[in-house]
């Protein structure tokens, strides 16, 4: 599923990235890489949507959120 899909207060696993190059190095310097668990904070249904990952809140444009691929993380995990 794609991020921008994703519910408030859940956490989900990034499986890949299909971005402009230059913007796909910005967030894996920021730490966004594939398997990095992502909690999504605050997904409204129109502007960005928060999300925090590696300990750090960011805000993401859907368009963004729309090129991320990810799945539910187990709770167990």
């Amino acid at each position: 599923m794609q991020l921008k899909q994703g519910k408030d207060n859940t956490t989900y696993i990034v499986e890949a990235m299909d971005l402009e190059l230059p913007l796909e190095r910005r967030l894996e310097a920021l730490g966004l890489t594939p398997g990095t668990r992502i909690t999504i904070l605050n997904n409204q249904k129109r502007g960005s949507m928060t999300v925090k990952f590696r300990g750090t809140r960011f805000a993401v444009g859907k368009r963004i959120a729309d090129h991320i691929t990810v799945k539910e993380a187990d709770s167990h995990e």
